[in-house]
């Protein structure tokens, strides 16, 4: 007795054939081979490779690369509800594959709507096609942007520097958090131009290839949750990168950002999926339907049924929340739509670990076990609210100022 797939609004509240296709695709391999794997890799905080290698041949990893170009041509909703039910099975996995989906997101889907002069689009053009190419044939692009300071905020530029040189650049700097550290074939990472250091705006998107000299793979990894993901820090030290490697020109990102906010909502589905999964974990766990435990019923007491219906509510309110939020994204959003988008960012984010933890007081003390999923559902769900660049903090930032203040309306300096 498990929710049944995540549903979008209009035609019947039913997906659409292809995103039927695609979910139940990920369905079966989720709960035939990824959520088997999940403890396993949790527990040695490595990277699920073999998981990679399905994604791979499902033609998953180019999801969202357009059939013109080989892909399986997603938009950002079924992009989403796809991730979502990836998250259901193994929500590492599915943090991963978001930062590798998230690169051919800026080169394409938003790239398309950014003002560009005919030289600066036919070069842009051209890069884009090996990168398509190349994720087409089952190479992995990370986005590494966490720095520990305020760049990833928006709040300062990037300290990671792009020298230019003749054929391309030379990068120096540290990414932290990189998901997919040691594993991805390039990283995508947003640099400063040498020179600008004191124009946020002017950032440069770079694919620095992995194994490029002065490329290092470095500090621990033992975290509380997400642990397969595996995020690295990673050092430049005057790193070649072909100036063909560019994702986007300089300043492209940031007016991206601006107009396409719906691109740093692209974590939610792996929480919207924990969140479910938590739920179905419960269910099963009551009705005695959990595999390996002995087949003893609680659900005739008063207080896990009302503990279940309050799980129920508060997932339905965070998914119907999040589905609108995943359909109307699109560029320029109009200044409800911005609202709703921080609001949903922090609900889901605050209430997957929210029903962890619920779900762990209702099923009691065994659930505690490292054997069973839902001690790492929980661990895993805790790490949502810190993620940048839109923390749960952040979120009630911006939502409370934009819901007090028109665009460029300021206050008058007090006396």
């Amino acid at each position: 007795m498990t929710l049944p797939p995540l549903h979008i609004a209009g035609d019947a509240g039913r997906l659409t054939p292809r995103q039927r296709e695609l979910v139940a695709l990920v369905a079966t391999l989720g709960s035939e081979r990824f959520a088997a794997r999940a403890a396993r890799h949790d527990r040695e905080a490595s990277f699920p490779a073999e998981n990679f290698d399905d994604l791979r041949d499902a033609g998953l990893l180019a999801i969202c690369v357009p059939e013109s170009h080989g892909g399986l041509g997603a938009d950002y909703l079924t992009y989403a509800l796809v991730a979502a039910e990836l998250g259901r099975h193994c929500a590492a996995t599915a943090l991963c594959l978001n930062m590798h989906v998230s690169a051919t997101l800026w080169v394409g889907w938003v790239a398309d709507a950014l003002p560009m002069d005919a030289a600066t689009r036919a070069a842009h053009a051209a890069r884009r096609e090996q990168l398509f190419a190349r994720v087409v044939a089952g190479q992995l692009y990370s986005q590494s942007i966490s720095e520990g300071g305020p760049a990833a905020a928006g709040k300062a530029p990037w300290s990671t520097l792009a020298r230019p040189v003749v054929g391309g650049w030379r990068v120096s700097g540290r990414k932290i958090f990189a998901s997919l550290a040691g594993a991805a074939d390039h990283y995508g990472v947003l640099c400063t131009p040498a020179g600008n250091a004191g124009a946020p705006q002017d950032s440069i998107y770079l694919a620095v290839p992995a194994r490029a000299e002065g490329v290092q793979v470095g500090g621990d990894w033992d975290p509380l949750g997400m642990r397969a993901t595996v995020s690295h820090t990673l050092q430049f030290d005057e790193v070649f990168v072909p100036a063909d490697a560019v994702l986007l020109p300089a300043g492209a990102f940031a007016a991206g950002a601006a107009r396409f906010p719906h691109l740093f909502a692209t974590l939610t589905p792996t929480y919207m999926g924990l969140a479910q999964a938590a739920f179905d974990f419960t269910v099963a766990y009551l009705r005695a339907e959990v595999p390996g435990m002995a087949p003893v019923m609680r659900r005739m007491y008063a207080t896990k049924q009302a503990a279940v219906a309050q799980m129920r509510v508060q997932l339905e309110q965070t998914r119907a929340l999040w589905l609108q939020v995943m359909q109307e994204a699109g560029p320029d959003p109009d200044a409800a739509a911005r609202q709703r988008l921080y609001a949903s960012q922090f609900t889901v984010m605050e209430n997957a670990q929210a029903l962890a933890a619920l779900a762990l007081r209702t099923c009691g003390g065994q659930a505690l076990l490292k054997g069973l999923p839902l001690e790492r559902l929980y661990r895993d769900a805790r790490c949502g609210a810190l993620m940048l660049p839109w923390t749960a903090e952040l979120c009630l930032d911006r939502l409370g100022h934009e819901c007090l203040y028109e665009a460029d309306e300021r206050d008058e300096a007090i006396e």
